[in-house]
C-alpha cells in the first residue's frame, strides 16, 4: 500500500511536469480556434502552423547557425577547459589555487555587468555581425573548468607518471590517457555548453543584424514578439517547439552520463 501512495504521488508529479510540453505540442497540431482549451488530444491533426513558421521566417538558415555555432562552442570549450582543468589540478606552479579562486570568483558575475565592455570589445575588433561574435567569447566556461578540476583529481596520479615514464608529455597526457577515463564529464561539459549556447538570446540581439547570421532562438524571439506571427498562438508555439527539440533530444541520449557525472564529481 506504501508503494502504491510513492508510485501514484510520483506519477501525479510527473504529469504535472510534462503536462506544459505535451500541451505545447498538441497546440502546434490544432487549429488555432482549439488552442484555448486545456486538452490535449486534437480534434484533427494539422501541419498548418509549422508550415506557417518555415514559410515566414528562414528557420531552416537559422537551425544551422545554431548548430555550427553551438558545435563550435562546445568542441572548444570541451578542449581548452579541459587542458586548463588539467593544469589546475596536476601541475604544480606558483598561483595555481589564486587562478582557481578567480575562475570561482568570475561565476558569480552576472553577465549583464560585463556585457557593455564585451559588446565594445566586439566592435573594436570588427566581429559584430559575425560568427566570430558568436563564438569567440564563450570558447571558455568557468563552470566547465571546475567540473573538469574536480574530476581530474579523482584519476590516480600513478597512471599519469607511468604515462609520463612510457614518454608522454602533458599534452599526450590530456587527450590519451586523461580523456578516455573522463568520458561522463566529458559528455556533461558538452550538453551544459550546447545548451548554454543554444537557448542564448540576449547576446546574438545585440551583436547579430543579419537576417541570414541569426540563431534560432534569436530568430524565434524576434518572430514571436515582432508581429511575424500576426498573434497566431499555433504558429509561435510551432516555432518554440522547434526550438526546444534539439535541446531534449540531446540530453534524452546522454542523460546517463550526465548524471553519472554529477554523482562523480560530487556537483548534486
Amino acid at each position: 500500500m506504501k508503494k502504491l501512495q510513492q508510485y501514484s504521488l510520483l506519477v501525479f508529479w510527473t504529469v504535472l511536469f510534462i503536462y506544459p510540453f505535451l500541451w505545447m505540442l498538441s497546440a502546434t497540431l490544432r487549429p488555432e480556434r482549439e488552442i484555448k482549451g486545456f486538452g490535449i488530444w486534437p480534434s484533427e491533426v494539422s501541419l498548418y502552423n509549422y508550415a506557417q513558421v518555415f514559410e515566414k521566417i528562414p528557420i531552416l538558415r537559422a537551425f544551422l547557425n545554431s548548430i555550427f555555432v553551438a558545435l563550435v562552442v562546445t568542441v572548444a570549450v570541451v578542449v581548452f577547459c579541459s587542458m586548463i582543468g588539467y593544469a589546475l589540478s596536476r601541475l604544480h606552479f606558483r598561483g595555481r589555487d589564486a587562478i582557481f579562486y578567480i575562475v570561482l570568483f568570475t561565476m558569480m558575475i552576472p553577465f549583464q555587468i560585463i556585457l557593455i565592455p564585451l559588446y565594445i570589445l566586439m566592435v573594436k575588433f570588427g566581429w559584430v555581425n559575425s560568427y566570430l561574435a558568436l563564438i569567440v567569447p564563450w570558447m571558455v566556461s568557468a563552470l566547465g573548468i571546475v567540473l573538469f578540476r574536480q574530476y581530474f583529481q579523482s584519476i590516480p596520479k600513478d597512471l599519469l607518471e607511468a604515462a609520463r615514464i612510457d614518454g608522454c608529455n602533458e599534452v599526450q597526457i590530456i587527450f590519451r590517457i586523461i580523456w578516455p577515463n573522463s568520458i561522463p564529464t566529458l559528455i556533461t561539459v558538452g550538453i551544459l555548453t550546447f545548451m548554454t549556447t543554444w537557448n542564448e538570446v540576449l547576446w546574438p540581439l545585440i551583436v547579430i543584424r543579419d537576417t541570414h547570421l541569426m540563431t534560432m532562438p534569436q530568430l524565434v524571439t524576434i518572430f514571436a514578439v515582432g508581429g511575424q506571427a500576426e498573434n497566431q498562438l499555433g504558429v509561435q508555439l510551432a516555432a518554440a517547439t522547434l526550438l526546444a527539440l534539439p535541446v531534449i533530444v540531446a540530453y534524452a541520449f546522454f542523460q546517463k552520463y550526465f548524471i553519472e557525472s554529477m554523482a562523480t564529481t560530487g556537483l548534486k
